[in-house]
Parts: C-alpha cells; sequence; structure tokens
C-alpha cells in the first residue's frame, strides 16, 4: 500500500476544515432561527454530529440576550391552551404574572 503524500493529507485536512467551519456556519444560523425552524433543521443532524460541535457553548452565545434582571419582560401573544383566543402579555400589566421557561419534551 502506498503511503499517502503530505500534500493529499493536506488537501484532506483543509477539506474537512472547511466543512466542518461550514457546518458551525449552519447550526449558528439555525440557532438564530424561531423555535420551529431551529427544530426542524436540528432534526436532520445526526447524534454523533453533537460530539464533534460545541453545541453547548454556541447555543449559550446565541441565546444569551440583552435582558438584565429587573428589566420589563417584552411583549409578546401566545395562543390559549384550547387555540380559540390569543393572551397578550401586554394586557396583563398590573396582575401577577409567572413566567415559566423550559423545553418539556
Amino acid at each position: 500500500m502506498r503511503k499517502p503524500s503530505k500534500r493529499t493529507l493536506s488537501t484532506v485536512a483543509v477539506f474537512l476544515l472547511l466543512v466542518w467551519g461550514g457546518f458551525l456556519l449552519m447550526i449558528g444560523w439555525a440557532m438564530r432561527q424561531p423555535p420551529e425552524k431551529f427544530g426542524r433543521v436540528m432534526s436532520h443532524v445526526p447524534g454523533p454530529a453533537f460530539l464533534l460541535f460545541p453545541f453547548e457553548t454556541m447555543w449559550t452565545q446565541t441565546r444569551a440576550g440583552t435582558m438584565e434582571p429587573g428589566d420589563a419582560a417584552p411583549d409578546f401573544r401566545l395562543p390559549t391552551l384550547d387555540h380559540k383566543s390569543e393572551v397578550e402579555l401586554s394586557a396583563l400589566r398590573g396582575k401577577p404574572v409567572v413566567l415559566v421557561f423550559g423545553s418539556y419534551t
């Protein structure tokens, strides 16, 4: 068996680095999308890829936001549980409101 040349190994290394960098850019883009789109993109990522890329670090940096403790929550609108109407946060001003963030899947 013939030993690969340094040029061949360099070419393969550069190619793999470009593929890895492109994938990081794609994941970074996906992390800035709405949750539904992000979920669709991530559903196509094979499990072992999570071992090759710094997902937790990227996620923390991407979703850090600019709010500080004590800032007013931005206004948003969500459907009610029965999906027959919507509730807007600003409509609840002056009433006690508890916001729970997390994933329950």
